[in-house]
């Protein structure tokens, strides 16, 4: 998987409003209404992710689940990441 480039990224991000770039990677962070709906959150997340084999990382304190997308085995950002962050926002 290609890396995408600083243009690519800067017209992915607004596809992708809830999410901000921090370098390498693209985070979240979403407010459920609390601790058992955030881990529900977490469980569709998490099945997302199996289908795409794509795997955030995840972050659960209380009623707030921190992703974080990065393509680790390309060293930062690629569609892939971009792709599952509309993924994960529609569940939003």
């Amino acid at each position: 998987m290609e890396l995408l480039t600083e243009e690519e990224i800067t017209a992915r991000l607004p596809g992708v409003p809830a999410w901000t770039r921090q370098g390498g990677s693209i985070n979240c962070t979403v407010t459920r209404a609390d601790f058992r709906d955030a881990l529900l959150f977490v469980g569709a997340v998490g099945y997302l992710a199996e289908s795409a084999n794509h795997h955030p990382d995840i972050a659960i304190n209380w009623n707030r689940v921190s992703l974080t997308l990065a393509t680790h085995s390309a060293g930062g950002l690629t569609s892939a990441d971009f792709d599952m962050a509309e993924r994960i926002s529609a569940l939003a």
